[in-house]
């Protein structure tokens, strides 16, 4: 994998990004455990230098290299300068992630990242460190979590909205933008609309017309109209739902990354992914209720335009 070499074989992977607790290690675990079963060989890497407890197999973990404790203490920096300190020092010390990645050459590449969203919008670092990947011959898609949590909340969805279009534009990678936790979102509240409107990110004006029933934000609708007019002149934010203990969400996220950055598996690997998906569901994949929620919204806004139809 040395710079620049033609010759070298292609590495395909994933960065995985998002904010704190957004369930980054997590979906790390859970697509660890999903590619073996289907026969992908996968490593994970951990990129997050606050990450202590690693429920995955770790291949490489970027605390042999510097910890955000130890910065913290010997440079008496606060948490995020710490963080971005971490991966100034990871980018100027490339050479020791090129030598231990080599190790793992013919495997698929999980890179759980930090959770620091400026790293992602504004700091240049970790963007260079993918550059240099993709110099390597690495075929990376980014995926970035995000808590379903937000769609229950328009202000904070139109917020998520201009977050995600900001690490698009400045991480320069495939992008899969993905509603993380879909079975614990009616946890935190109803859906204003079905599924389908926040996946797909539809007519957002419907949005601001919600907002502006709150007293709150009555007087802010002009800007929430120029925050929305932004997202949707891009035309780039769509997201895919997941819960990851449902093999069915598993499998739709890892084949829209795989379209991302260009992967295509063989024939055994397929058989494998329809022999999975078609076996009675394990303890590990046994809950439906991304598909729940997504009927029941749909059937919900059926019966309401039934009811309109009624009083007309």
């Amino acid at each position: 994998m040395s710079e620049g070499s033609k010759g070298s074989s292609l590495a395909f992977g994933q960065v995985v990004i998002g904010p704190p607790g957004s369930g980054k290690t997590t979906y790390c675990h859970g697509m660890q455990e999903f590619m073996g079963r289907i026969g992908r060989k996968v490593m994970v890497v951990n990129l997050d230098p606050a990450n202590e407890t690693m429920p995955y197999q770790c291949a490489v973990d970027i605390a042999e290299l510097i910890t955000l404790p130890d910065v913290m203490e010997n440079l008496k920096l606060g948490p995020n300068g710490g963080l971005i300190y971490c991966m100034e020092y990871l980018e100027a010390n490339l050479d020791w992630l090129q030598e231990k990645l080599a190790a793992f050459r013919g495997h698929y590449y999980l890179f759980d990242c930090p959770g620091q969203v400026e790293l992602y919008t504004h700091h240049d670092a970790l963007k260079n460190v993918f550059a240099q990947l993709a110099k390597w011959n690495f075929r990376l898609a980014a995926v970035h979590l995000v808590d379903s949590h937000y769609c229950t909340d328009p202000g904070k969805f139109i917020s998520v909205l201009c977050t995600s279009l900001s690490t698009m534009l400045h991480v320069e990678l495939p992008h899969v933008n993905v509603l993380s936790k879909m079975d614990l979102v009616e946890q935190y509240g109803k859906l204003a609309f079905n599924l389908d409107y926040y996946t797909e990110v539809l007519d957002l004006s419907y949005l601001v017309d919600h907002l502006a029933s709150d007293p709150f934000f009555r007087n802010y609708r002009r800007l929430n109209e120029k925050l929305v007019e932004v997202i949707e002149d891009y035309s780039l934010v769509s997201f895919v739902p997941l819960n990851v203990q449902d093999k069915e969400s598993m499998r739709q996220v890892m084949q829209a990354v795989d379209k991302a950055n260009g992967y295509s598996f063989g024939d055994q690997e397929h058989r494998s992914l329809e022999a999975l998906m078609s076996a009675a569901v394990g303890a590990d994949f046994h809950f439906t209720s991304t598909l729940a929620v997504q009927e029941k919204y749909v059937q919900s806004q059926d019966k309401a335009v039934e009811e309109e139809v009624m009083d007309l």
